[in-house]
């Protein structure tokens, strides 16, 4: 290929991703409008610009405090997720694994039930609350234990990542089933209820919670493309290209387990976005990182707010948890993976 019809080829791409950029932040804006109680973006730019008729407060109070923040925190864990799974597919070599394969999300979700097991709901610590708080340590103690056992001397075992993952997940979620059994009755509904993953948030304090967690892990998530470039032609190729292999998996394994561990706190382990998002952009775009990885953040928001947006008002005025419409979706397409790549 010459140098001209690269320089075209990748043109079409960043024109590409950058429309479908503007097309996602466009879409994700305007699920703000949708819901059990509808609004017209007109009627809501009068009412920002001054103009307050009667019952204008209470259009407004629901838009800021309750729509904004929660298309924003959809769109920030959507993403973060799907980033993650992007990253993990690479880093473990299988295009089968997400950010659950290591334990990460289970982690989190047995710290957050024993919150709720002691009663430590209504505690705020600032802008962190008691499950969050939890739910991370569940998750980081997960991530501490499962790189522990992988470390070796020259790289991390992709082996013993993958083994360590699904045996702490095994174990955590047999430990959710004993904190459930010990714990008083009452409490179960809240459990099962955040076990299900959801995005039911209330002003703008869970997003000021996730934020400083989020922003440098997918920092240096996205400063790594290039050498996931290289490691996804194995580990020697990378090793002879110069790259420090053991130095990519552990900037890979601690920015996509933070970047998932910050969004779990809040919205609990919502499924299988780290699984069909990056697939579905890999066709798309291709497997270059550097697209990839943007064109990921960017479609997990934007499939995780549309998906939260039919998941509020398709049983208005109940909700079903967002993370029981993903794992509806996820589990076929898990299954036509899983099928497409026996048949390889």
């Amino acid at each position: 290929m010459s140098k001209t019809s690269h320089e075209l080829t990748v043109g079409r791409f960043l024109t590409l991703l950058l429309l479908f950029v503007a097309v996602s932040l466009a879409v994700a804006a305007a699920c703000v409008f949708v819901g059990p109680y509808s609004m017209a973006p007109g009627d809501v730019l009068r009412l920002l610009a001054g103009a307050r008729p009667s019952g204008s407060e209470t259009e407004l109070s629901i838009l800021l405090n309750l729509r904004v923040p929660r298309v924003m925190m959809a769109f920030i864990a959507g993403g973060a997720l799907a980033v993650a799974g992007a990253v993990f597919q690479v880093l473990l070599r299988n295009p089968l694994a997400t950010s659950d394969t290591l334990g990460v999300s289970a982690g989190g979700a047995l710290g957050a039930v024993v919150a709720m097991a002691l009663g430590w709901t209504h505690v705020r610590l600032g802008v962190f609350g008691p499950v969050q708080i939890f739910a991370l340590i569940g998750s980081l103690g997960a991530i501490g234990f499962i790189y522990a056992l992988a470390r070796q001397k020259e790289h991390v075992s992709t082996m013993k990542l993958l083994l360590a993952g699904v045996t702490l997940a095994l174990f955590c979620s047999a430990a959710i089933m004993l904190v459930r059994y010990i714990a008083d009755p009452y409490k179960l509904v809240e459990m099962d209820r955040w076990l299900m993953g959801g995005l039911d948030v209330q002003g703008y304090r869970g997003l000021a919670s996730v934020i400083p967690l989020f922003l440098p892990a997918l920092v240096l998530l996205l400063s790594q493309a290039n050498e996931l470039n290289q490691l996804a032609f194995g580990e020697e190729l990378a090793a002879g290209r110069g790259i420090d292999v053991r130095a990519v998996q552990i900037a890979s394994f601690v920015g996509g387990s933070v970047i998932t561990a910050s969004v779990v706190s809040v919205a609990g382990p919502i499924g299988f976005v780290g699984l069909i998002v990056p697939h579905v952009f890999r066709l798309i775009f291709g497997p270059d990182h550097r697209v990839l990885l943007p064109a990921s953040l960017f479609g997990g928001g934007v499939f995780l707010v549309v998906a939260d947006t039919f998941a509020r008002t398709m049983f208005a005025p109940s909700e079903l948890p967002v993370g029981v419409l993903t794992a509806m979706l996820g589990g076929p397409f898990f299954l036509i993976l899983l099928v497409r790549k026996s048949k390889l």
